[in-house]
């Protein structure tokens, strides 16, 4: 059985703000940077073999700090960037609804494009720990696309916002992957 932890990156200056972040190569901010150390802490008795980590610097960082006690194998993976939102990116939510109220912002990435390229990413994690836990540090639209992959969720329904930090956990057992936890907040308890 593959057990994959998704992680979604420490706080950054534009989560503060409300800003729609994409493929914006954004950098975590001081609170960010505790909450990755902060998730040290829930990882220390997991058997966890490996953290993969989408190469936007935000997640990159998380990843980093987490494993300066972890001392895992850090491989980078491009299939879980986050999503591409074009135009929007930058944007407030009311600035987006004002400009986009449809939510179909130009030149962003389809969700087939995103769905394959998570699929793939899923399959190579599999297939490289077939019977072991690891990380993913990564985005809450991925995270919430995933789900969709996995749960057949609808990824624009109401579903509670992602907490940055937040862990969430699928396992692929019986040719299917399920989904057991959603946004595991817990050991941060003790941050502001």
């Amino acid at each position: 059985m593959t057990k994959i932890y998704m992680l979604r990156h420490g706080e950054t200056d534009w989560n503060l703000a409300g800003k729609i972040q994409g493929g914006t190569d954004t950098v975590l901010n001081e609170n960010g940077k505790r909450q990755a150390i902060a998730c040290r802490s829930y990882f220390q008795d997991k058997n966890c073999q490996a953290i993969f980590s989408s190469t936007l610097q935000r997640a990159r960082q998380t990843a980093t700090i987490m494993n300066e006690t972890l001392h895992l194998p850090l491989i980078l993976i491009d299939e879980f960037k986050e999503r591409n939102f074009g135009k929007a990116e930058g944007l407030t939510l009311e600035e987006r609804l004002k400009l986009y109220p449809s939510k179909q912002y130009p030149n962003q990435e389809s969700m087939e494009s995103l769905c394959q390229r998570l699929a793939k990413g899923l399959h190579k994690i599999q297939q490289s720990y077939p019977h072991d836990e690891v990380i993913l540090v990564t985005h809450g639209a991925v995270i919430h696309t995933i789900f969709d992959l996995v749960e057949k969720m609808a990824i624009f329904q109401e579903v509670p916002r992602l907490s940055n930090g937040g862990i969430s956990t699928i396992s692929y057992e019986k040719e299917k992957w399920l989904l057991e936890t959603y946004n595991d907040t817990s050991y941060m308890k003790d941050l502001k």
